[in-house]
């Protein structure tokens, strides 16, 4: 199989990709033809059908898997393939894991390595909040696991949301030893649930797109919702604690415009806004290196970044 990003100018392509989106459009002579994004595990591609019409193309929908032929050419400084013929396969004529995007690291470790931080929590009302989903629950185990950590700026695949979490959670364990003045137990407790509510705002793969509950309230508010509901099932579990883990939780964005809804009043909170800002960032910049042109030093604008990224001179 050819991967999309091993397609070049002037080549040709005849493999099967998974139809991402696909949509109906009109030129502006009047003409129809179908805007397509093809994707497999390397990341995605724009894709025209200017004939839809076209006896090649048979019928086929966004998130099914299609036998494509067509030419790769390259528009606004982009690649993109004009497909000439299309046609549906089966299940058993391609093998799923080209077509989705998966974490290097692998999945199993991960989660034994949180489980391990999840062990060493003291405080027994925590811990038995936190075993609750990350131990107990096997459905929500196996949503985190499959999980990304976003639709697109980073962690975008397969285990993302697990990988994220736990090098949150890793970065946090070090800010409990350089700076005493932090509670181990709420910061690796908050740093472990932070984006537990991705599970329910995206959508599992191949869709990963936002959910209807996702568009409407997203997982920040998701997430603090599930901790007070598992909260309500364990006897005795103080307000206050619950009051200071959901903030953390509230406010890991650290800004309102960057969707917290609370700023961090708590140094817990400060410390798991830190942490996640800088995974992120670094993880951003990973894949864009990694998507880069080997050659290239300028790599262009990132909007997270706001500004023009380059690589470091070796």
């Amino acid at each position: 199989m050819k991967y999309i990003n091993e397609l070049q100018e002037g080549g040709r392509v005849r493999d099967i990709y998974l139809c991402k989106h696909k949509q109906a459009a009109v030129t502006k002579n009047g003409k129809s033809y179908e805007n397509v994004i093809l994707q497999d595990k390397t990341g995605t591609i724009d894709a025209k059908i200017w004939d839809p019409n076209s006896p090649g193309i048979r019928e086929f929908e966004a998130m099914d898997y299609i036998m494509v032929q067509g030419d790769v050419s390259s528009f606004a400084g982009a690649l993109q393939v004009s497909i000439k013929q299309a046609v549906k396969v089966d299940e058993g004529e391609f093998d799923p894991s080209d077509y989705l995007p998966v974490s290097k690291m692998d999945v199993q470790e991960m989660y034994r390595e949180l489980v391990h931080y999840i062990e060493g929590i003291q405080n027994p009302y925590l811990k038995q909040l936190v075993s609750a989903f990350y131990v107990e629950d096997e459905d929500f185990i196996k949503k985190f696991k499959f999980s990304s950590a976003a639709k697109t700026v980073h962690h975008g695949f397969v285990g993302g949301l697990l990988q994220h979490t736990l090098s949150v959670t890793k970065l946090c364990d070090y800010y409990c030893m350089a700076y005493p003045i932090l509670n181990r137990d709420m910061l690796l407790s908050a740093a472990i649930c932070h984006d537990m509510g991705k599970t329910r705002e995206l959508s599992p793969f191949p869709m990963n797109d936002y959910t209807d509950e996702g568009q409407l309230l997203g997982h920040i508010m998701m997430g603090a919702q599930m901790l007070h509901d598992q909260i309500q099932k364990i006897p005795g579990f103080p307000l206050k604690l619950e009051n200071e883990l959901v903030h953390c939780i509230l406010a890991h964005h650290g800004e309102l415009e960057y969707g917290s809804p609370k700023k961090p009043a708590m140094v817990e909170a400060v410390a798991l806004n830190m942490a996640d800002n800088t995974d992120a960032k670094m993880q951003t910049m990973t894949e864009i290196f990694e998507n880069a042109n080997a050659q290239d030093e300028w790599l262009g604008y990132n909007r997270l970044f706001e500004s023009n990224i380059r690589k470091t001179t070796i």
